[in-house]
């Protein structure tokens, strides 16, 4: 009785109060879109305009422009991302596994990588544009693929060799006694005690692959695209598609993102845990 006393008779604190996430998500959304609607009424550039849309302007948008629009525009720069984030994955983890077997290598392969990740994305790009020039008719842009490519190398090559490193070292001492190589040890332990920082590098990706191929479409020479839609809105002066490109870009991106999270779920459960 005594004991539980102090225990009933104690205020309420803001951290004994639960809330679950889908509610403090739609809270925050609602908030977000509020704050929106609010700048957007009040911001008035020198001219006398309102340069922000409100949301019902955005959603206005959608419909003008049409299913057809946002299908032909997204699925090109899709289709450059996914080339570029296989690519720019592959080779990669195709270094970390380098890096493992021949380690002498690691400082060379530390050194582009952050070569790719400090150099300013645009003055890549304009390289870009020259060694590939106009894609052919009905082709993914070279220069928009690169990028998506790049955009993603650093990223994993740094999760890839922090999994591998993570390996157990009395497991990879054991398959040296038994005779086995580096090659061994890579296949039979590395690997597996790597997948969960390799499919967090490879969800991570997602996005910044995504990007890659917008800013390569800025660049020009693409005959669609989320890009050259949003040049094309901007010199239009239409700021209400241009807002709904860029949210549907970040829809499209989260996406993505959560789909390779489930995919790292199903394939490696452990990482996350069990418990729910």
């Amino acid at each position: 009785m005594t004991t539980d006393a102090p225990a009933r008779g104690r205020a309420i604190q803001w951290e004994d109060v639960k809330i679950p996430a889908w509610l403090s998500g739609t809270i925050g959304g609602v908030g977000l879109v509020a704050l929106w609607w609010i700048i957007s009424a009040i911001w008035v550039s020198p001219n006398g305009t309102h340069p922000i849309p409100s949301p019902p302007e955005v959603i206005l948008s959608y419909f003008d422009s049409g299913w057809d629009f946002y299908w032909r525009n997204f699925s090109v720069t899709l289709e450059e991302a996914g080339i570029g984030y296989v690519w720019g994955n592959g080779l990669a983890l195709l270094l970390s596994a380098v890096v493992l077997i021949v380690p002498r290598l690691e400082g060379v392969a530390m050194q582009l990588a952050i070569l790719t990740y400090c150099v300013p994305i645009v003055a890549i790009g304009f390289i870009a544009v020259v060694l590939f020039g106009a894609p052919p008719v009905g082709e993914p842009s070279g220069t928009a693929v690169f990028l998506a490519a790049l955009s993603v190398f650093f990223t994993t090559v740094v999760g890839a060799l922090l999994g591998l490193k993570s390996a157990d070292k009395t497991s990879l001492d054991l398959i040296t006694v038994y005779g086995g190589s580096k090659f061994t040890q890579l296949i039979k332990v590395r690997l597996i005690a790597a997948l969960p920082a390799i499919l967090n590098a490879l969800q991570i990706a997602v996005p910044a692959a995504f990007l890659g191929a917008v800013l390569g479409e800025f660049f020009g020479k693409v005959e669609a695209g989320v890009g050259l839609a949003m040049i094309l809105a901007q010199q239009n002066s239409d700021a209400p598609l241009v807002w709904a490109l860029a949210l549907a870009s970040g829809a499209v991106a989260l996406l993505g993102f959560g789909l390779v999270g489930l995919i790292a779920r199903l394939v490696a459960p452990w990482s996350k845990g069990t418990a729910s």
